[in-house]
């Protein structure tokens, strides 16, 4: 019996892991950014010199300016201001999509104040003025890019400190100074613990939200492995070595579904090794009346962020993303070896491509000594081929002449890389047009 029961308490831990990703992803940034002083309900984040390596973060891109925010609604409702032309989510302590702001929002890029109320609110609430959001949890994560216009990155950013506001509704007469936090260069973790940690990061998110901010179901695997809202966390020494083992298992597991991924449908071609996050353009991950289960945890152990702009692009707006993790030959990416990628021309991109690469042990952004850890089309150093097509390479070292078409990488480091492209248009979503996969230069 005791076997069995062990067993038992082994897998439901591991589904503990996989269930309880997206939440202690959220609770990790949140806290993340707490540490360098954007606190919840006070605090802006901007990355004022764009991103870098220092900050830990799942698969950012070091494009554009990302401002972020974390709300706790626990206090009673609040109010963010949002600065025109900018695009971006606001996500759950669930990392549910909520909604958007700017663009793809209720403001449509005009920017306005977004109102959020907590879960079953039932106050007063101004007749107009606001677009209104009902939050189905407490903590809710916001963050959005800025656009940088002919290349003027302060002026975006002054724009974002212009505009932004973040303030409790009962202080909307006269609201506080918005703490503005320039995050770049700044070392900081913002992803969530692979260790028995995690079990302590899920159960500080279900003590702080209503009981019911998850499905029943949830709420029971949560409590069968000692987390119960109210209740304190105190595994004894059995179910401490349980599940210090089980989280092992599931990021053994989550990361094996991004390496060497057993649900096929997550390659974008038959013929190449890029992958697809979004699996049928679903961002709630359902294909009919199933629910991917392991393309749902690869995504939320890689990226954070959720919303239907993600994954269901329209020709020419949105965004696509494409991700590499195998050369074409099906070998894991090496850091000390060289590669190219060609992408065809006219390569598909309303707006600009771009390249990033990722540490394959902590998922955010490859520490070297090229601070964009990628290139883009942006790029006044980017050369294209004579045909419209780019070259890419991927190495240690620069191949003499291509410094403009180089992202670097590290000898002894496995990385990944994320294409993406900015306002995809027909040829990427009717596959008539192929990124070339990674290849290995002897």
């Amino acid at each position: 019996m005791k076997l069995a029961l062990d067993q038992l308490d082994l897998a439901r831990g591991i589904e503990t892991f996989m269930k309880g990703m997206p939440a202690t992803s959220v609770y990790a940034a949140c806290r993340g950014v707490a540490s360098i002083g954007v606190k919840e309900n006070e605090g802006v984040g901007i990355t004022e010199d764009l991103m870098d390596a220092r900050s830990l973060f799942l698969t950012p891109n070091t494009t554009t300016p990302y401002v972020f925010s974390c709300l706790n609604l626990t206090v009673g409702p609040m109010v963010i201001e949002v600065p025109p032309d900018v695009l971006g989510p606001v996500d759950d302590a669930y990392f549910r999509w909520v909604t958007d702001v700017g663009f793809t929002g209720p403001d449509k890029g005009q920017g306005g104040k977004y109102l959020f109320l907590p879960p079953g609110y039932t106050g007063d609430v101004p007749a107009d003025g606001y677009h209104i959001v009902k939050s189905p949890t407490n903590r809710l994560l916001m963050f959005y890019r800025a656009f940088v216009k002919d290349g003027n990155l302060k002026a975006a950013v002054d724009g974002v400190k212009a505009k932004a506001r973040l303030y409790p509704l009962s202080a909307a007469a006269n609201p506080p100074p918005t703490v503005f936090v320039n995050t770049s260069g700044q070392q900081f973790n913002t992803i969530s613990g692979n260790t028995f940690e995690f079990y302590n990061e899920l159960d500080a998110v279900v003590q702080n939200e209503p009981e019911v901010f998850v499905g029943p179901e949830t709420v029971g695997l949560f409590a069968a492995v000692g987390i119960r809202k109210g209740q304190p966390f105190a595994p004894d020494e059995r179910m401490t070595k349980i599940l210090t083992e089980a989280v092992a298992l599931g990021n053994a597991a989550a990361r094996s579904f991004l390496w060497a991924p057993r649900d096929k449908r997550v390659f974008i071609y038959d013929d190449r090794q890029w992958l697809n996050p979004f699996v049928g353009g679903s961002y709630l991950f359902m294909s009919g009346a199933e629910l991917m289960l392991d393309v749902r945890s690869t995504f939320f152990y890689y990226a954070t962020g959720i919303t239907p702009a993600m994954a269901d692009a329209k020709p020419g707006t949105g965004s696509a993303y494409a991700g590499a993790f195998r050369d074409s030959k099906g070998n894991y990416l090496d850091g000390s070896k060289t590669y190219k990628v060609t992408l065809p021309g006219p390569i598909p991109a309303n707006n600009f491509w771009s390249f990033t690469v990722y540490d394959n042990q902590t998922r955010s952004l490859l520490e070297t000594n090229q601070k964009s850890a990628g290139v883009d089309s942006l790029s006044k150093d980017l050369k294209l081929n004579a045909d419209g097509s780019a070259t890419i390479w991927f190495s240690p070292e620069a191949p003499q002449g291509e410094e403009g078409n180089w992202v670097q990488t590290l000898p002894g480091k496995g990385f990944n890389s994320l294409l993406r492209l900015y306002g995809p248009l027909e040829p990427w979503f009717n596959k008539t047009w192929k990124p070339g996969d990674f290849q290995l230069v002897e």
